[in-house]
């Protein structure tokens, strides 16, 4: 079973930056694309971004483009999601996922089979 383990949550003020890390245990992720989600009190969880399992594709949410950056370091099986000029609306859990499938990218919450636990991320002066 493939485990993942997010860290690197909380709190900052707007237009700081943060950088979540995601652990991966049990499985090694070179066939798994990762995406990372965030999840806001009342709100729908939704895709932040994309990663696939080569890299060579990555897709960002149009609310977070310019701003965050993802990557991955197969080498230590962990990807991560860089967050700079955050915002108060960036306030949320965030989540990262895999998806074994073909290791392409996906943008529903049930096309990964894989979650961590997430981490708090709250953006507020």
């Amino acid at each position: 079973q493939l485990q993942l383990v997010e860290s690197g949550g909380g709190l900052v003020q707007p237009g700081g930056s943060l950088r979540l890390s995601c652990a991966a245990s049990g499985l090694t992720l070179d066939y798994f694309a990762l995406g990372w989600f965030r999840q806001a009190p009342g709100k729908e969880r939704e895709g932040v971004s994309c990663i696939s399992s080569s890299g060579g594709n990555i897709i960002y949410a149009e609310s977070v483009k310019g701003r965050f950056t993802i990557f991955r370091d197969n080498a230590k099986n962990t990807v991560y999601l860089e967050m700079n000029s955050l915002k108060p609306e960036d306030t949320a859990v965030y989540y990262c996922a895999a998806r074994r499938g073909l290791g392409g990218c996906a943008n529903g919450p049930w096309e990964y089979g894989y979650w961590g636990q997430g981490t708090q991320v709250t953006v507020s002066s």
